[in-house]
């Protein structure tokens, strides 16, 4: 892919080629990854036509799948890893996190929800 700003129009793009050229991409895959990938669709409901590439891991920007092969990882989970993958301070304020509370849901209030609300909305200069 060459760059192109919002997650949308890289969406597109990806589902225009999932609809003409995965298929190639498909015929290419291990056993390894085939395997993997008819269990998950034996066994989900499919919300997208994912790329036929079964990730393992990330670390910074790249991502590897089962076999080892390196990807630069252009799509960030939609804004959600835009910082890379596996970060040594995130995932230390992950585990930190997690051994207090894992999640609060938003019918219940949180201590760290309105200090970091204020933060970011100063931060940013939102009223």
């Amino acid at each position: 892919f060459k760059y192109v700003s919002g997650s949308g129009v890289l969406m597109s793009m990806i589902a225009r080629a999932g609809a003409r050229g995965w298929k190639r991409l498909s015929s290419s895959l291990s056993t390894h990854q085939s395997r993997l990938i008819e269990l998950e669709e034996a066994h989900t409901c499919l919300s997208y036509a994912p790329i036929p590439v079964v990730l393992e891991r990330g670390e910074g920007v790249h991502l590897y799948d089962v076999d080892g092969t390196r990807y630069y990882d252009f799509l960030s989970g939609y804004s959600a890893v835009n910082q890379g993958h596996c970060h040594p301070r995130i995932v230390d304020a992950l585990k930190s996190q997690a051994e207090k509370l894992t999640l609060t849901s938003r019918a219940f209030h949180s201590d760290a929800l309105g200090e970091y609300a204020a933060f970011i909305t100063d931060l940013f200069g939102y009223d």
